[in-house]
C-alpha cells in the first residue's frame, strides 16, 4: 500500500471540499447571516488546514495509484468528506455532532434521510450547504477533482472505477481526465436546464437551486417537511421528469450529443428502466383511482412517487404510506431496483438485475444441459466471468449488509416496529431516504438513538460506494506495504 499517495490525495480532496464550502458562506453573506458565514468560513479553514498539512507531509515519493489504492482513497475520501462536511452544522450550533454527521452522510451519499425537525430555524447558508452536498455527491467529488486538476491516467482509472456506481465502468474517450470533464459538463448542463424551468414555475433562485441539487444528485433534501407536496403541478412534473433523466446512464447522453442516437436507443438497460417506471405507474394509477378527484392528479402523483423511489431521490408529493397495499408493494420492490448504472442514483441498478437474471437462466440451462457453454451478453457484448462473479458477490454482500443493519437497528431500537426498522435499513442502504412507518415520507430519522444513527450513516456510505471500497479500506491486509 502506497500510504503517502493515499494521504496526499486525501489532503487534496479536503482542500477541494474547503473551496466548495466558500459558496454557502457567500450565500450566508448575501442573506446577511454574518455569524453563519463566519462559522462556515471557519469550517472551510479547518478543512483546508488539515488537507494542506497532509499534502505537505506526503508530498514526496508520489508513485502511481493502483487498484487497492484507488479503493482505499475512495472509501477514506467519503469518510473524511462526511466528517469535515459536518463542521458547518456543528460550528453554527444548528445540529449536534452525531446529527450533523448523519445529515452530511445523507447529503453526500444522496440518500435524503434527515434528522432536521425545523427548517425555519436554519440559516440559508447552512441549508444551501446541506443541499449542495447532494449535487457534489451525486457525481462525486473525486470525479470533479479529476476533471479540473492534473492527474495520472492510470491512477485516475482506478479511482473512477471505484467511485462510479454500476457493475462495469467505461470511458467515453481514451483520456480519463476528459471522461471526467464530459461527465461534469453533462451534469452541469442538465442541472442548469432544470433550474431555469423551475424558475419559470414560480420558484425563486434559492428554491430552484435547492431542488435542482436534490434532483440532480437524486438526493431529496428540500426546504419543508412536506417536500414538494405544496408546490404546483408544473413544478412536480418538471422535478419528476428530471428525476427520471438523472437516473439514465450518462453514457447515453454522450452518445446522443455525438449524434449516435440509434446506438443510445438500443440500450436494453434504458428500455427496461423506462418499462419498470411505466408499468409501476400504470399499476399504482389503476389501484389509486378512488383516492384522487381527477385522473390527472392521480397520474401525476403516481408518476412522481415512482420516479422518486426508483431513482432513489426521495422527494414526496403524497404520504404513500397511506396508499393501498398493492401500491405500497410496488414502491417496496422499487427500493431494490434503483436506476441505471453510470447515473447519480443508488440501489442495486437495473444492469445488475438484468445480469442476475441472465446468470440464473444460464445456470438453469446448464442444469438441463451439463455440457453446454453458456455465454452471457449485455448490450450486445459478451460479459466476462469476472464481471459476472462480481455481480453475484455484490448481491450476496448486499443481502449481508442489509441483514446486519436491520439486526443492529432491532437491537438498538427494541421498541420500534419491524416495518420501520426494515424500511429504514433499505432506504439508507439503497440511498432512497424515506421509508414506511415512523420513517415515512413526511417523517424523519430524528427519533433514532445515537448508535442507530451511526449504523445508518455507515449504511448510507456502504450503499453509495457499493460496499467494496469500505470493506477493502477496513481490511488490515490491504494496508501492508507489500
Amino acid at each position: 500500500m502506497n500510504r503517502r499517495r493515499v494521504f496526499y490525495t486525501l489532503g487534496l480532496i479536503l482542500d477541494t471540499e474547503a473551496v466548495l464550502m466558500l459558496i454557502p458562506a457567500i450565500v450566508s453573506l448575501i442573506y446577511g447571516e454574518l455569524r453563519s458565514a463566519s462559522m462556515i468560513l471557519l469550517s472551510s479553514a479547518v478543512a483546508a488546514a488539515v488537507g494542506s498539512l497532509m499534502m505537505l507531509i506526503c508530498r514526496k515519493r508520489r508513485s502511481a495509484i493502483y487498484a487497492k489504492e484507488g479503493f482505499v482513497i475512495v472509501a477514506l475520501a467519503w469518510l473524511s468528506m462526511t466528517l469535515f462536511g459536518a463542521l458547518p452544522f456543528i460550528f453554527t450550533g444548528e445540529l449536534g455532532v452525531i446529527d450533523a454527521i448523519f445529515e452530511t452522510a445523507s447529503g453526500f451519499t444522496t440518500t435524503g434521510a434527515s434528522v432536521v425537525t425545523s427548517f425555519e430555524t436554519m440559516s440559508k447558508g447552512v441549508l444551501f450547504w446541506r443541499s449542495a452536498t447532494h449535487w457534489i455527491g451525486g457525481m462525486g467529488v473525486l470525479v470533479l477533482m479529476m476533471a479540473i486538476l492534473p492527474s495520472d491516467t492510470e491512477g485516475s482509472v482506478h479511482i473512477l472505477r471505484a467511485e462510479v456506481p454500476g457493475p462495469t465502468f467505461g470511458k467515453f474517450v481514451p483520456k480519463i481526465k476528459k471522461t471526467a470533464l464530459i461527465l461534469y459538463l453533462l451534469y452541469i448542463g442538465l442541472s442548469a436546464v432544470e433550474t431555469i424551468m423551475l424558475l419559470f414555475g414560480g420558484m425563486d433562485l434559492f428554491e430552484s437551486l435547492i431542488y435542482t441539487f436534490g434532483t440532480a444528485g437524486t438526493g431529496g433534501f428540500g426546504l419543508s417537511g412536506t417536500s414538494l407536496t405544496n408546490y404546483n403541478p408544473y413544478i412536480q412534473w418538471v422535478v419528476g421528469i428530471f428525476m427520471v433523466m438523472f437516473g439514465v446512464n450518462f453514457n447515453l447522453y454522450y452518445l446522443v450529443i455525438m449524434g449516435k442516437i440509434r446506438t443510445a436507443l438500443k440500450s436494453r438497460e434504458l428500455w427496461l428502466y423506462l418499462g419498470i417506471i411505466g408499468s409501476s405507474v400504470a399499476i399504482i394509477t389503476i389501484h389509486m383511482h378512488n383516492l384522487y378527484q381527477t385522473f390527472g392528479d392521480n397520474l401525476r402523483t403516481s408518476f412522481f412517487q415512482v420516479a422518486s423511489i426508483v431513482t432513489t431521490t426521495g422527494f414526496a408529493t403524497a404520504d404513500f404510506d397511506t396508499w393501498t397495499g398493492i401500491s405500497r408493494a410496488v414502491l417496496f420492490m422499487l427500493y431494490f431496483v434503483g436506476s441505471c448504472a453510470g447515473s447519480t442514483a443508488g440501489g442495486i441498478k437495473v444492469s445488475r438485475v438484468i445480469l442476475l437474471g441472465k446468470i440464473i437462466r444460464r445456470d438453469l440451462r446448464h442444469m438441463v444441459h451439463p455440457h453446454s457453454v453458456g455465454v452471457v451478453k449485455f448490450e450486445g457484448r459478451r460479459v466476462d466471468d469476472n464481471t459476472l462473479r462480481g455481480v453475484t458477490s455484490f448481491f450476496v454482500l448486499y443481502c449481508a449488509v442489509l441483514g446486519s443493519v436491520f439486526l443492529l437497528l432491532s437491537l438498538f431500537e427494541p421498541d420500534t416496529d419491524m416495518i420501520t426498522n426494515m424500511t429504514a435499513s433499505m432506504a439508507t442502504l439503497n440511498n432512497v431516504g424515506p421509508g414506511l412507518g415512523k420513517v415515512g415520507p413526511y417523517m424523519g430519522y430524528s427519533f433514532y438513538s445515537v448508535g442507530s444513527k451511526i449504523v445508518l450513516s455507515l449504511s448510507m456510505l456502504f450503499g453509495r460506494l457499493e460496499i467494496y471500497p469500505l470493506i477493502l479500506a477496513l481490511s488490515p491486509g490491504l494496508w501492508r506495504r507489500k
